[in-house]
């Protein structure tokens, strides 16, 4: 399992899944469970639902060519 979620899409799934959790303590709804789901792969950096669809949005590292 290679990482496949960058910086910038972690900070968004946390301040995202916090706020979820958030508003479903707020409301008193268990839907705020759901937003474990991003923290979740936040934590560890992977979303299963980006391979099928080509996404990856870590850095690539620049390949230098011999010269």
């Amino acid at each position: 399992m290679q990482c496949n979620i960058g910086s910038a899409d972690k900070a968004v799934r946390i301040v995202l899944g916090l706020a979820i959790i958030g508003a479903g303590l707020y409301f008193k709804s268990w839907w705020g469970a759901i937003g474990v789901l991003p923290l979740t792969t936040a934590i560890i950096g992977y979303c299963p639902a980006y391979p099928p669809f080509g996404i990856n949005t870590t850095k690539k590292k620049k390949e230098q060519t011999a010269q």
